[in-house]
C-alpha cells in the first residue's frame, strides 16, 4: 500500500508544525509549506527529527500572491504523486488595512482566497487522491464575521475605510467556512472537505498580529492550548478510518460542532463559493 501524503501550509511553527509532526507519527509523508526558503529549510530539518522513516519535503510560497500559489502547485506536481490530505493552515490577522499585488485585502487573501485557490488548482491538476480530505483551519472569531448576504465581499476591500482587525479576520474565516460547506457538495464522490476550529492556541499568533488581537492574547493566555493539543482536531479529520460526518462540517474539540449561525445558509454558501471562484479566475465546480 502506498504511503499517504499530507500537504500542510503554514508549517514553520505552531499549529502547522504540530499537525505535521502528528501526521508523520500517523504514517504520512509530509510536504511542509512555509513562506520563504530559509523557513522551509529550517522546517524540513525540524520535522526530519520526527520522520520515523517517513519522507519530509519542504516547499515555500507567498500565499498572498496568486502567481506564487500557481508556482507552488507546479512544484507539488513535481514532488509528489498525489495528495491524500491538504491542511490549509496558513493565516494571519493584519492590524491595518493593506492590499496584495492582486488588489485584495491581505487578511482575506491569506485566510480565504489562498486555501480556495490552492485546493481548486490541485483539483484541476488531478493531484488529489480519490478519497482525499481538505481541512481548512477556522477560528473562534468566525462568530465575529459579517457577510452581506446579497453581495458578499470575498476580497475584503470593503473594509478599506472602516477597518476592524477582529471583524476582518472573523469575516475572512466566515467566508472560508461558507465556501468549504459549498465545496463539499461539489467534490467528486469519495472526497471530503472540513472546517476545523482549533480554539485558542499558545503560539504567539495573536501577539504577532498586533492590534486588538495582541491585547486579547494577554487575557486569554492562561486558557490557551498547546499546539500539540490543538492539532487534535485537524489530525482526527485527516486520519479517521471512516471520513467524519458531516462532509463540509465544522469541527472543534475532535468532534462535529454546531456551525456558526451565519454559515448555515446554503444559498449564501453557494454564492460565496461562486463569487470566490470568479474572483480567482477559476471555474466553479458544478453542484452534485
Amino acid at each position: 500500500m502506498n504511503t499517504p501524503t499530507a500537504v500542510i501550509t503554514g508549517a514553520a511553527g505552531g499549529l502547522g508544525q504540530a499537525t505535521a509532526r502528528q501526521l508523520l507519527a500517523a504514517g504520512f509523508d509530509v510536504v511542509a509549506v512555509t513562506r520563504d526558503a530559509p523557513s522551509a529549510q529550517t522546517t524540513r530539518h525540524a520535522l526530519a527529527a520526527h520522520a520515523q522513516g517517513r519522507t519530509v519535503h519542504a516547499l515555500h510560497a507567498d500565499l498572498m500572491d496568486r502567481a506564487a500559489i500557481r508556482a507552488l502547485v507546479t512544484r507539488l506536481r513535481d514532488t509528489v504523486a498525489q495528495v491524500d490530505v491538504l491542511v490549509n493552515n496558513a493565516g494571519a490577522a493584519f492590524s491595518r488595512y493593506g492590499e496584495t499585488a492582486d488588489g485584495v485585502e491581505r487578511t482575506h487573501a491569506l485566510n480565504h482566497l489562498a486555501p480556495f485557490q490552492l485546493t481548486h488548482l490541485l483539483l484541476a491538476d488531478a493531484l488529489f487522491a480519490p478519497d482525499a480530505r481538505v481541512i481548512n483551519i477556522s477560528s473562534d472569531l468566525v462568530t465575529r464575521g459579517r457577510v452581506d448576504t446579497t453581495a458578499p465581499d470575498v476580497t475584503g476591500v470593503s473594509w478599506r475605510d472602516r477597518f476592524s482587525q477582529i471583524s476582518v479576520y472573523g469575516t475572512a474565516k466566515l467566508t472560508g467556512v461558507l465556501a468549504t460547506a459549498a465545496l463539499a457538495t461539489r467534490l467528486p464522490p469519495g472526497m471530503h472537505a472540513y472546517s476545523a476550529n482549533p480554539g485558542v492556541i499558545r503560539t504567539g499568533f495573536n501577539s504577532k498580529s498586533g492590534g486588538l488581537l495582541k491585547a486579547a492574547s494577554l487575557a486569554s493566555g492562561l486558557f490557551a492550548q498547546t499546539p500539540e493539543k490543538a492539532a487534535g482536531t485537524p489530525v482526527l479529520l485527516a486520519t479517521a478510518p471512516t471520513p467524519p460526518a458531516p462532509n463540509g462540517g465544522f469541527f472543534a474539540k475532535k468532534a462535529a460542532a454546531t456551525t456558526p449561525e451565519p454559515a448555515r445558509d446554503a444559498a449564501l454558501a453557494a454564492k460565496v463559493y461562486e463569487d470566490t471562484a470568479r474572483t480567482l479566475g477559476l471555474v466553479p465546480l458544478p453542484t452534485s
